[in-house]
C-alpha cells in the first residue's frame, strides 16, 4: 500500500515552506501524484454612503486575494519544478477563505492529507482539527517548529478496539510496514468473556504483522 495522491495544504505563506518540506519527499519516497491547494475569501460586498455597492473595495479585496494566491502558487511550484514530480495546483475561493475545509472535496480523494499545526495566536482561519474530523482521510500534521521527520522508524498506535483506532492504524499502514518497530498501547482495556486484558491488542498486532510490521504491545 502507497499514498499515491497527497493534498498539501498551504494556508498562508509562514506554513507553505514546512508543508512542502515535508510533502514533496513523502510524494517522491511513494510515487504519489501532489496536489497543492489554498483558498482566499471571497471579498464581502459594503455599500458606500449612498447604499450602492462599493465596486472599488470589491476590487482591491480580490486584487489582494489573487496577489497572495500566487504567491503560494509561486512557493509550491518553486519546490517542486524540479522533483520530477506529478502534480497541480487549485487555488479557490470560499466564504471562510480557509484551504482546508474549502478543499474537502479534493481531499475526500486523497491517500493522506498534510497540513500544518495551527499555531498559538496563529491564523485563526486555519481550522485544521475540523479538517482532521470532517475530511475522511488521514491528516499529517506538520508542527510548527523543530525538525521535520519523513521516515517514522518508531511508531506508537493507541488502541481500544474502536473503529476510530482501527481506521487511525490501517490508514498509517505504510508509515507502520516502514518503521522499524511499532508498540500498540493499550490503557485499562475492559475485561471480557471474549479475552483478558493480557489479550488486548493481539488480535490488531498479528494483523499488521502480516503486512510485515514489527509490532509488539503494550497494555
Amino acid at each position: 500500500m502507497r499514498f499515491k495522491t497527497i493534498v498539501a495544504i498551504l494556508q498562508n505563506e509562514q506554513d507553505a515552506e514546512r508543508v512542502l518540506d515535508c510533502a514533496i519527499p513523502l510524494a517522491t519516497r511513494f510515487q504519489s501524484h501532489l496536489i497543492g491547494i489554498h483558498a482566499e475569501t471571497l471579498p464581502v460586498p459594503y455599500t458606500s454612503a449612498t447604499g450602492f455597492p462599493d465596486t472599488e473595495f470589491l476590487q482591491v479585496s480580490a486584487d489582494m486575494n489573487r496577489e497572495r494566491a500566487e504567491k503560494l502558487q509561486a512557493v509550491f511550484l518553486r519546490h517542486i519544478e524540479n522533483s520530477g514530480l506529478s502534480f497541480e495546483w487549485r487555488s479557490l475561493e470560499s466564504f471562510s477563505g480557509d484551504s482546508a475545509l474549502t478543499g474537502i472535496s479534493s481531499v475526500r480523494a486523497a491517500d493522506l492529507i498534510i497540513a500544518a499545526q495551527r499555531e498559538t495566536g496563529g491564523d485563526p482561519s486555519a481550522d485544521v482539527d475540523t479538517l482532521v474530523y470532517d475530511a475522511g482521510r488521514p491528516v499529517l500534521v506538520v508542527p510548527h517548529a523543530g525538525p521535520l521527520v519523513t521516515t517514522f522508524k518508531h511508531v506508537l498506535l493507541a488502541w481500544n478496539g474502536s473503529k476510530e483506532a482501527a481506521r487511525a492504524a490501517f490508514d498509517a499502514l505504510p508509515f507502520i510496514t516502514e518503521a522499524e518497530k511499532t508498540d500498540i498501547l493499550v490503557i485499562d482495556p475492559p475485561e471480557t468473556l471474549d479475552d483478558s486484558p493480557e489479550a488486548a491488542g493481539a488480535e490488531i498486532a498479528s494483523a499488521l504483522s502480516r503486512h510485515g510490521a514489527t509490532v509488539s504491545v503494550s497494555v
